[in-house]
C-alpha cells in the first residue's frame, strides 16, 4: 500500500460512517499525545472534503504544570487550521479515591457539557488497538467476565452524548507513522512511563507477551469474538426480562427463577442495581456475591445506591433513601433520572424524596401495598417544608409521578428498547 492510499484509507476511517449520516458539525477531544493529534490531523482533512465542521477540546485536569503548555500547543494547531478550540479544566479532585478513574469520569462530563453547548452530533476520542489491548488486560486481572474482556463499543452513549471511537482498529505506531509523514509533531505525557497506573504495567506485561505472537491485532480479534458471544447473551436476558421482569411504581422485581442460566440471571440482576442507582458501570462481583449473602441471611441488602430486599421467591429492588436525600428538582424536570410529573406546576414548588418526614403524613401509605423502603425514596412535591404532594404513597393531591424511562432497565446489555410488564395496581 502506498504511502498516498494509506492516507487516503486512514482519513476514510476517522470519518466513515461513526459519524452517522450527513454529521453537520461534529467534536474531537485532543489531549496533544499522538492517538488524539492523528485523528485530529485525520478529521481535519476529512471534514474540509465532506463539508462538516470539526471543533476540538483539551481537558486539563490541573494535575500537571506540563498540562496547559499542551492545551496551549493543541490550540497553536487547531489556530493554524482555522478549528475552534476550547480548553476544559477540572478541579474536582479532593485527593481521594482512583485517581485515574476520577479523572476519566470528569472528563467525559466536561466534554458533554462541551459538546451539547457547543452542539456538535458526536465527540470523537482517540482510542487505538493499543488501548484494546491494554485494556484487556488490565480487566483480565481483575478477573472480569465475557462484557469486561469483550471489545471496547465504537460509539457508546455517556451523559447523554454520543462518543465515537473511529481509531479502534488502528495500532498507535500506525498513526505515529502517519503523523511523520505529514510533520506532525505531538507531545509525549510522562505519566504514560509512570509504572504506578495500572495501564502502564499492561503495556509492559503486552510487550512481554509479544515473542508468544500476541500483538495488538490478534488481541483485538479475541476481544471482538468476545463480543460477539456478549451479543448472543444479551439476547437471551432481552427475551427473560421481557418474559419475566415486572415494574411496580418505579421498582423492579425479579421473580427467582431456577431454569434460567446463572449467567443470565446475574444480567437480570446488574441491570436492576443499574437501572434502579444509575451507576454506568456494573458493581464488582465481589458485591454480587456479598449481595446475595445478606439476602439469605437478612432478607435485604443495600448495594449500588439500592435496597434489595427478597419477597418471598422474588427479589424487589428499590432506590436507597440516602442516595436521594440531597436530590431536588423543578417540578417540570426530571428527578432522579427516571422520574416526571403532572400537575399543578406553579414557582416555590420543588421534589424531593419523601423521607421519614414526609411519609407520617401519608395517612393512606399502606394502602399502597408498597413497602415502607421504597415509599421513603419515592417523590414528593413540596413547598418548603410543606409536603403538597406524594403520588407514590397515596397522597395524590392532582399530581401524577410517572417512571419515564423504565425501557432503559437493561441498557448497558442491550441497544434495543424494552417492553417490561408492569404491575397491575389494584
Amino acid at each position: 500500500m502506498t504511502d498516498e492510499t494509506s492516507d487516503t484509507f486512514l482519513r476514510n476511517i476517522a470519518g466513515g460512517s461513526s459519524w452517522g449520516e450527513n454529521p453537520k458539525r461534529i467534536g474531537v477531544a485532543v489531549s496533544g499525545g499522538s492517538d488524539s493529534m492523528a485523528l485530529l490531523e485525520l478529521l481535519t482533512h476529512w471534514a474540509g472534503e465532506n463539508g462538516v465542521e470539526l471543533r476540538a477540546a483539551t481537558v486539563d485536569h490541573g494535575l500537571r504544570v506540563e498540562a496547559k503548555e499542551e492545551a496551549a500547543f493543541v490550540a497553536a494547531f487547531c489556530a493554524g487550521r482555522g478549528i475552534r478550540h476550547d480548553v476544559l479544566t477540572w478541579d474536582g479532585w479532593d485527593g481521594t479515591g482512583n485517581l485515574q478513574a476520577e479523572a476519566r469520569a470528569a472528563r467525559y462530563r466536561l466534554l458533554a457539557d462541551w459538546a451539547r453547548e457547543a452542539h456538535v452530533d458526536a465527540v470523537g476520542v482517540a482510542h487505538t488497538a493499543n488501548d484494546q489491548a491494554e485494556t484487556f488486560l488490565m480487566r483480565l486481572s481483575r478477573s472480569s467476565g465475557v462484557d469486561g474482556l469483550s471489545a471496547m463499543e465504537h460509539s457508546f452513549l455517556r451523559h447523554g452524548i454520543r462518543f465515537v471511537r473511529p481509531l479502534l482498529g488502528q495500532t498507535r505506531e500506525v498513526l505515529r507513522d502517519y503523523l511523520r509523514r505529514h510533520d506532525v509533531a505531538w507531545v509525549d505525557d510522562p505519566s504514560n512511563s509512570d509504572t504506578r497506573f495500572d495501564r502502564v504495567k499492561a503495556r509492559e506485561a503486552f510487550e512481554a507477551l509479544r515473542p508468544l505472537g500476541i500483538s495488538e491485532r490478534t488481541m483485538t480479534a479475541s476481544t471482538r469474538h468476545l463480543s460477539m458471544a456478549t451479543a448472543a447473551l444479551q439476547h437471551y436476558a432481552i427475551q427473560e426480562a421481557k418474559a419475566h421482569v415486572v415494574e411496580d411504581r418505579g421498582d423492579l422485581i425479579l421473580p427467582r427463577m431456577m431454569d434460567i442460566p446463572v449467567e443470565i440471571e446475574r444480567r437480570l440482576v446488574v441491570g436492576a442495581l443499574q437501572y434502579i442507582g444509575g451507576d454506568p458501570y456494573p458493581p464488582r462481583s465481589a458485591a454480587l456475591v456479598e449481595m446475595e449473602i445478606g439476602l439469605t441471611e437478612a432478607g435485604k441488602h443495600t448495594l449500588a445506591g439500592c435496597v434489595i430486599t427478597r419477597e418471598g421467591d422474588a427479589t424487589r429492588f428499590t432506590r436507597e433513601l440516602q442516595a436521594v436525600a440531597d436530590v431536588k428538582a423543578h417540578t417540570e424536570l426530571f428527578w432522579d433520572r427516571r422520574w416526571k410529573f403532572d400537575g399543578p406546576h406553579e414557582v416555590g414548588l420543588e421534589v424531593r424524596a419523601l423521607g421519614e418526614d414526609g411519609l407520617r403524613l401519608c395517612p393512606d401509605w399502606r394502602e399502597t401495598g408498597m413497602p415502607p423502603a421504597s415509599l421513603l425514596a419515592s417523590p414528593g412535591i413540596w413547598r418548603g417544608e410543606e409536603l403538597i404532594a406524594a403520588p407514590i404513597a397515596g397522597l395524590a393531591n392532582g399530581w401524577q409521578a410517572r417512571v419515564t424511562k423504565f425501557p432503559e432497565f437493561l441498557r448497558e446489555i442491550s441497544s434495543e428498547p424494552l417492553t417490561i410488564r408492569q404491575k397491575v395496581r389494584d
